[in-house]
């Protein structure tokens, strides 16, 4: 297994907003700059539901590990794209309910993989978590070096949460996920949620964060979204907005965000 590399921290950008830095600020953390702060003010602005959308995210994940690690006796999880550390991540969820879960998180960002090894001191002595440097554009990498943790001859939880929406073309993404899924067998899972196009405030708000000098979010329709999980059985409630999955609030109300869990047959 790849380890970070020691000089990561010197490709970090301080005065350049940074994704997972603005993500992180939007969900309540330390880990940001003023330029992450000033991009992420500035789609507040014009779309302040952006800070519920990135809190009830994380809430979406524990939902929806907890359950496939408890209920459907899930394993092994691949979260790709993972972002930086914040409150309850994937290996917390799962080994809480499953303590020999195996997590293998992949991520490409430098500011991200430089935190890897705080995040990973925390897991159970029964399971493994370990980190993946590459992009999500090269599926092929990801499952040879998760394949040293992973037993891929037995059902895994593909994780997509959130980052699909950096890739400009529905077809690529539709490939990414096809790629990903084809190597696991029958009875894995896909977890995949992203920012959707359903309101003029969070298209407001994808413009204002490009305008700030974000990387680009490309929202999309529910519809689209759909197309990822062609072949797949979802789970009830099928794909939703992420508040209304399996809520443990029965006065949820739907956001920006769609998300469902789908069954490899």
């Amino acid at each position: 297994m790849a380890e970070p590399d020691p000089d990561l921290a010197a490709q970090l950008q301080f005065d350049v907003p940074h994704a997972a830095r603005i993500w992180n600020y939007w969900m309540g953390g330390k880990d940001n700059f003023h330029a992450d702060r000033t991009a992420g003010d500035a789609v507040a602005e014009v779309y302040p539901e952006i800070v519920v959308m990135a809190r009830q995210s994380r809430q979406f994940l524990i939902r929806a590990v907890r359950s496939l690690a408890a209920e459907a006796g899930i394993r092994q999880f691949l979260d790709i794209g993972t972002g930086l550390p914040t409150m309850q991540n994937t290996h917390q969820v799962a080994q809480e309910a499953a303590p020999e879960s195996r997590i293998v998180y992949v991520d490409h960002d430098p500011m991200v993989l430089v935190h890897a090894r705080a995040l990973l001191a925390d897991s159970s002595t029964e399971g493994v978590t370990r980190y993946v440097h590459a992009d999500y554009h090269d599926p092929a990498t990801i499952l040879a070096e998760a394949g040293e943790t992973l037993d891929l001859q037995k059902p895994v939880a593909v994780m997509f949460m959130g980052v699909l929406g950096y890739e400009p073309d529905l077809a690529v993404v539709r490939s990414i996920v096809g790629r990903v899924m084809d190597a696991v067998p029958s009875g894995s899972h896909l977890v995949l949620w992203d920012g959707t196009d359903t309101s003029p405030s969070v298209v407001a708000g994808a413009d204002r964060l490009a305008q700030s000098g974000g990387v680009p979010y490309i929202l999309r329709s529910p519809d689209q979204l759909a197309e990822c999980f062609a072949g797949l059985t979802l789970l009830e409630p099928g794909l939703v907005p992420i508040t209304l999955w399996r809520p443990d609030d029965p006065d949820a109300e739907g956001i920006d965000a769609y998300g469902a869990v789908a069954r490899k047959p």
